[in-house]
């Protein structure tokens, strides 16, 4: 015979409170509600609006950008103030470029479908070697020791920026809801933020935990009269550390913004 534990769900919540601290025991706790922050706009610069950004890094003054699709692909060095393009290169046109990150002098970029990375010099923008993956390759930053890459799912991993191996995994959680469609990635002052593909909506998470602490929503960011018809979804952040400066924008955005955070 199986014994089970009893059902204590036909009690009332008086009897419930009660039966519960004879046995030493608590109701379980509501969910927390997690932080949302909104956003002001300190300054805006013009961003090409065919580069089909995947992924973004501001490093020394400099500004890059990942693009993608399939025969557009690149990987570039921006100008912040003009959005105008000072070195491009471009991708074979099976691959489609996806996030990348700046490690010691080295430019990493992922690809969607096709499971290679590839390396380069950043002060040449040459080729310097490739790796390999078993996932779609999304967002890519590093937290100063690993590099952290998304691949559409739940899961971060964090890889030896030498090895291209991975170290660790963490599962990206709300009040223990999965958050999936983890996009472009950012390291920002000991938090990843992450954004959520499709939603408006950037993930603020402990990287040691997955734990998600907070959101910053974004609705509303790109004016109407800055809007071409053209644009797609939200993708981009980079920090500039050295002026304590977030930025974002978004695929073929015209527009790419210094915003603040400000509580909602």
């Amino acid at each position: 015979m199986t014994s089970r534990r009893p059902s204590l769900a036909w009690l009332s919540p008086l009897v419930l409170l009660t039966v519960l601290a004879c046995r030493n025991e608590r109701p379980p706790a509501p969910p927390a509600v997690t932080p949302v922050s909104g956003f002001t706009v300190v300054q805006s610069w013009p961003h090409d609006p065919n580069a089909y950004t995947q992924g973004l890094v501001y490093r020394d003054g400099k500004l890059y950008e990942g693009t993608g699709l399939n025969g557009q692909s690149s990987l570039r060095e921006v100008e912040l103030e003009t959005g105008a393009v000072l070195r491009r290169h471009p991708l074979e046109r099976q691959y489609f470029g996806e996030g990348i990150a700046l490690f010691k002098g080295r430019l990493y970029q992922l690809t969607w479908r096709s499971q290679v990375g590839f390396i380069y010099d950043a002060a040449t923008f040459q080729q310097v070697g490739r790796f390999e993956y078993p996932t779609e390759g999304w967002g890519l930053t590093d937290d100063g020791t690993s590099l952290i890459m998304s691949d559409g799912t739940s899961t971060l991993r964090f890889l030896d920026p030498a090895t291209l191996a991975v170290r660790r995994t963490v599962r990206v959680t709300d009040a223990g809801r999965e958050i999936s469609l983890l996009n472009e990635l950012e390291f920002v002052k000991g938090e990843l933020y992450a954004n959520v593909y499709m939603q408006n909506d950037i993930a603020r998470i402990d990287p040691a935990t997955g734990r998600v602490t907070g959101w910053i929503h974004l609705t509303g960011l790109l004016a109407p009269e800055d809007q071409t018809g053209n644009e797609d979804v939200l993708n981009g952040i980079a920090y500039d550390a050295a002026r304590d400066r977030l930025l974002v924008t978004g695929k073929r955005w015209p527009r790419l913004f210094h915003i603040r955070l400000v509580p909602r």
